[in-house]
């Protein structure tokens, strides 16, 4: 019975996302329907991926933590990428190559938010295994840290300069990089691959790290490698479309809701649909609606927003009750 909803879901998350392409591909062309039509598909891989990548680390994310609360960006790596960004431009200039190429500045923000994550699990995994929540709480401070140095140099920062870093660092899915794309599809990609090649033993984690150790998982090292996956995805996204923190969450918890189920084959499929969904509605009504006043990324953040208030404040009242 269960089969059958999710195959009807899946159906109906597919026909929107077709319905939605055509309509953000032809819709008020402006008696330009050819350059248009190139225009705008060159950003549906994009919004393909960003949107897979998002829900998907958003998942992998809350089952390692066994929280359907938490997102990526707890960990701090949205804050590093603006830290990154600005200390970029006010040190090196706008005029420097790290700074006027996008490609070479991608690959270096990949790299180092994946080095960072890498060294805050790695080195709590070695000084205390298993606790992953400390990890969490030194993520929260650095993260913390990186947005007040931030705010430092931007205060200071010359004001030409602050004009092109914050196209930079506020998301957009207007200006998306077109040469970025084969990029970020060659991390997002292979990560994609290997996370639904675990979905069977990513269910048996989500039971608990004792059921996980008891049935022949080696829980620290294997969340070692899932932090690096998690890192890979949302930091490929993040340097391609800017921050997006509530993005994934949206999906992501939407699906936990419609499918009724914790297996990650049906949760990740599912939360992707809804995310690429989510994006491209949102993008319509940025470019038909709003007239490109406002970005996708403001709407994410104020949707999603709501939307994480409202899920703290119901299982509060489910707590008390």
């Amino acid at each position: 019975m269960k089969n059958k909803k999710w195959i009807i879901l899946y159906s109906l998350l597919a026909a929107g996302i077709l319905l939605a392409i055509y309509l953000y591909l032809t819709a008020n062309t402006r008696g330009q329907p050819t350059f248009a039509l190139r225009l705008r598909s060159q950003r549906l891989l994009p919004f393909i991926f960003v949107g897979t990548a998002s829900a998907t680390a958003t998942i992998i994310f809350q089952t390692m933590t066994q929280n359907v609360i938490l997102t990526p960006s707890i960990i701090g790596l949205e804050s590093l990428y603006i830290f990154l960004q600005t200390a970029g431009l006010f040190f090196l200039g706008t005029e420097h190559w790290l700074t006027t190429d996008a490609r070479l500045n991608f690959i270096f923000s990949l790299l180092m938010m994946a080095i960072a994550s890498v060294l805050l699990f790695g080195l709590f995994f070695k000084i205390q295994p298993g606790n992953l929540y400390l990890i969490l709480a030194v993520g929260i401070i650095m993260g913390t840290l990186f947005s007040s140095l931030t705010q430092f140099l931007q205060v200071i920062i010359d004001p030409n300069e602050y004009d092109q870093l914050f196209a930079r660092t506020v998301a957009s899915f207007n200006r998306v990089e077109i040469s970025l794309t084969l990029l970020s599809i060659m991390v997002i990609l292979p990560v994609l691959i290997y996370l639904y090649s675990e979905r069977n033993r990513l269910d048996v984690l989500h039971l608990g790290n004792p059921a996980a150790s008891s049935l022949g998982i080696e829980v620290d090292r294997y969340q070692l490698v899932l932090f690096l996956m998690v890192s890979l995805l949302t930091a490929a996204a993040t340097a391609l479309v800017g921050p997006i923190s509530f993005l994934g969450f949206i999906g992501a918890h939407i699906a936990y809701r419609l499918f009724g189920t914790y297996r990650h084959t049906v949760l990740l499929t599912g939360a992707s649909l809804i995310t690429i969904l989510f994006i491209l509605v949102g993008q319509l009504l940025v470019e038909h609606l709003f007239k490109l006043r406002v970005t996708l990324g403001v709407i994410i953040q104020f949707v999603g927003g709501i939307y994480f208030l409202l899920i703290l404040l119901r299982e509060g009242r489910g707590v008390h009750d």
